[in-house]
């Protein structure tokens, strides 16, 4: 059955598809910051979301939660922008590279990596947001968001066996990070 709130958002109701916004935002923010560690790029995916939320609400059957389906839209949301991103970057890099000549080395598609400062702890925000792309994934939505390593594996288009080898790969250079 299909909760009254969401089934007026899905017959055109704008104030109750604004109290879904309210109700979810805010656990949306949460793994969208876990998952970039960019608080500007997380709002923006909650934005991003939500409007493809509205475009595909009608699509909506209640097999499962609604916040189960719309953190499904999430993610799959952060992934076509990860994506993308690399992909940008990459034809920058490209470009860089054919404007400047050809040097031999091997194109950055990051920002210059920061040296760790060891006399200063390391709060878990900023050691989360030193993990790998996968890993950060897995343990944020393992750890933090509660999901099964079947349902990472799902969302992520991952082996279950993946999923949890990231989530032991995460943790174990979480404990080197922070034991510092």
């Amino acid at each position: 059955m299909i909760d009254p709130v969401v089934r007026a958002a899905q017959e055109g109701d704008a104030a109750a598809f604004a109290r879904l916004y309210d109700l979810h935002a805010p656990r949306l923010f949460a793994l969208a910051l876990g998952l970039t560690s960019d608080r500007q790029m997380a709002e923006e995916l909650v934005q991003d979301t939500f409007v493809r939320v509205w475009e595909r609400l009608g699509t909506f059957r209640g097999d499962c939660a609604f916040g189960t389906w719309l953190h499904r839209v999430a993610v799959n949301v952060l992934l076509v922008n990860e994506r993308s991103r690399k992909r940008r970057a990459l034809r920058v890099a490209i470009e860089s590279d054919l404007a400047d000549g050809d040097d031999g080395a091997a194109p950055r598609l990051d920002g210059p990596m920061r040296s760790p400062d060891i006399a200063l702890s390391m709060d878990l925000e900023t050691a989360v947001s030193r993990l790998p792309a996968g890993a950060r994934a897995v343990f944020v939505l393992h750890d933090v968001g509660g999901y099964a390593h079947a349902e990472i594996a799902d969302q992520l288009g991952i082996a279950e066996g993946t999923s949890k080898a990231h989530l032991f790969r995460a943790r174990r250079l979480l404990r080197g990070m922070l034991d510092r």
